[in-house]
């Protein structure tokens, strides 16, 4: 990768929408070299999509929750079921194996504090060898994305 390609990479991920010709024009290459570098970036899996950035408070999700999540179990087997069950839970945007005191982190978007409690109580404490959780709720979002 060249300063080109970590160009495209910085306007990419502040507008993904950006047309190829306005990408080329910034970034000072012509739109088919552009074009065969965007191609190049996604081929290698640098870029590996586009997507929508959502409002949440317009979607009533208001509530974000960061749960940590303590293992009976951390033996590699364990550990797959476990990541494999917590990608099924809608609710959970991110979820990070932390190295410390606890094994996971999660961040739990819902609409209120009463939606958290059904998704921790049926979803999350449900899920393979959790041995115990402990919640922070977000007062306010400073920074996201």
């Amino acid at each position: 990768m060249d300063e080109f390609d970590h160009k495209l990479l910085a306007l990419l991920t502040r507008d993904g929408r950006m047309s190829v010709t306005a990408l080329a024009e910034q970034v000072g290459l012509s739109k088919t070299p552009c074009q065969a570098r965007l191609k190049k970036l996604q081929e290698s899996g640098v870029i590996t999509g586009f997507r929508a950035v959502l409002d949440s408070a317009r979607l009533g999700l208001t509530h974000i929750a960061f749960t940590e999540i303590k293992l009976s179990d951390t033996r590699e087997a364990a550990l797959s079921q476990f990541n494999a069950a917590v990608r099924r839970i809608p609710e959970v945007e991110e979820c990070h194996m932390i190295a410390g005191p606890f094994d996971y982190l999660l961040k739990v978007r819902t609409a209120d504090i009463q939606r958290y409690r059904a998704v921790l109580g049926e979803a999350i404490s449900a899920l393979p060898f959790v041995a115990s959780s402990s919640t922070y709720v977000a007062m306010e979002t400073v920074k996201e994305h």
